[in-house]
């Protein structure tokens, strides 16, 4: 009888353990390329993205036990996590952390002048037959303009021995990430059509987390509408048209954070686009409004606009359409910011903030056409995790 009990016991906990180290392995190796693809964005230097990612897979493992009903063990689970996290950091603070990047530059007209990048040390190369560039990372040369024999003959010299050559936009767009377009050619925004198995994987995605977020987050947003009626008066909710995926109006919604008849419904071009633009400290603003704004919480009624198919959790933001009519005048190829659904919160929303004068929205616009070249889950789980951040300290919000 004694002999039965402990055979029952292995046989009751061995395929338990078993389903938890497998998890725990699949997790770390899911984690570790989840970081090691996002680690190719601008800003990726810190070790809290390291947590981030294995955090992230060791949650979506968990869940995947949980709904598929397979037994694992709790206590070894999160000890494979924590000692995941801590073997990584460890790692990652060996490595990486505080490594300038050492980038050789290959002379040309267009490479002469790079600018000035904190984590960037640019190695200007000597004549072809003295550059040897033994002690750089990479190289950036103007792979579109003319060398002669010598430097052609070394550039591919580098190749051959393992060192990696960049064109020099290529670099400044992953180091900066902004893209920069002057002219369109078939390679500016990577395709003038992203991803389309991804766009309509997304949309299924973003349709499906909305709607649980709005039952989830219903209570949230009604008593945030009760304290707006009760701190001015006015409706709870605004509605504004704005300019969505190719081109098209819809009507967005938000959680008022402005005196009512702050924003007029008619008017002149001009008048309607000087009252969309809101300003830092607009004296428009309530004072509940402002807390709204760097909570992120007045953008939480946008999960109906989601729902309806009309937004995106992550994209570019939508303007108004008097300043989406104003900047497609002034800014060339402002337009094809719209090929991706707008979202509640995008890369340039992370990097920038809320902009109105048409020489930042120019550069909001590069940070716009960045994340369409760069369309990918692991940009917008990158795009999440910092809004997260934000929504939590506030810093960034604007």
């Amino acid at each position: 009888m004694l002999t039965r009990q402990v055979t029952t016991g292995i046989a009751l906990t061995q395929p338990t353990q078993y389903n938890t180290a497998l998890g725990g392995c699949i997790a770390l190796l899911l984690g570790v390329l989840g970081y090691r693809r996002m680690h190719v964005f601008p800003g990726i230097a810190a070790g809290g993205y390291v947590v981030m990612s294995l955090t992230a897979m060791f949650g979506f493992l968990a869940v995947a036990f949980f709904m598929m009903r397979i037994d694992y063990s709790r206590v070894q689970f999160l000890s494979s996590y924590v000692l995941s996290v801590l073997v990584y950091l460890a790692i990652h603070q060996k490595v990486t952390v505080a490594r300038r990047l050492r980038l050789g530059v290959v002379p040309s007209a267009r490479t002469q002048k790079l600018p000035d990048f904190p984590t960037v040390d640019w190695v200007h190369l000597t004549p072809a037959n003295d550059s040897p560039a033994g002690d750089v990372d990479a190289i950036v040369a103007d792979l579109h303009g003319e060398h002669d024999a010598a430097w052609d003959a070394q550039i591919t010299r580098f190749v051959l021995n393992g060192i990696p050559v960049y064109h020099f936009r290529q670099a400044l767009e992953q180091i900066s990430g902004r893209v920069e377009i002057h002219h369109l050619s078939e390679n500016t925004l990577g395709s003038l059509n992203p991803n389309d198995v991804y766009l309509k994987i997304k949309a299924v995605v973003d349709g499906v987390a909305a709607a649980v977020l709005l039952a989830l987050l219903c209570p949230v947003i009604a008593f945030t509408c009760l304290l707006v009626r009760l701190d001015s008066p006015g409706p709870a909710l605004f509605r504004q048209r704005r300019t969505g995926h190719r081109g098209r109006s819809f009507t967005v919604y938000k959680i008022r954070t402005m005196r009512t008849g702050a924003q007029p419904t008619a008017g002149s071009d001009d008048q309607m686009r000087q009252a969309a633009m809101t300003k830092v400290d607009d004296p428009r603003i309530t004072r509940l409004g402002g807390f709204l704004r760097r909570s992120r919480l007045d953008e939480l009624p946008q999960l109906f606009n989601i729902v309806k198919g009309e937004m995106s959790l992550i994209g570019p933001r939508p303007e108004a359409e008097a300043l989406s009519r104003w900047y497609e005048k002034e800014i060339p190829f402002y337009h094809y910011r719209h090929l991706i659904r707008p979202g509640v919160t995008g890369w340039a929303q992370i990097n920038q903030g809320h902009v109105t004068d048409v020489a930042d929205v120019q550069e909001k616009l590069h940070l716009d056409f960045y994340y369409v070249k760069n369309f990918s889950f692991w940009l917008d789980l990158l795009i999440a995790v910092r809004t997260a951040r934000t929504m939590i300290t506030g810093h960034g919000a604007r």
